[in-house]
């Protein structure tokens, strides 16, 4: 998997991109995940954070799942 840091998840316009999707939404929506997977910072959306719930909460790093 594409492995994103700090600041390419937090675009330089504002804006916030889903680690796993590529979804990109303005600011930081409260309803996304932030997940720190190796120190980095790694934001995903709703539709992503339902799909892996389980792993996120065991805390398995994205490249796991």
């Amino acid at each position: 998997m594409d492995q994103r840091t700090h600041e390419q998840a937090e675009l330089a316009d504002g804006h916030t991109e889903c680690a796993g999707c590529g979804a990109v939404a303005e600011g930081t929506p409260p309803t996304w995940t932030l997940s720190v997977e190796n120190g980095e910072r790694r934001y995903y959306c709703d539709t992503c954070a339902r799909k892996h719930l389980r792993a996120i909460e065991g805390r398995l790093d994205s490249n796991w799942w």
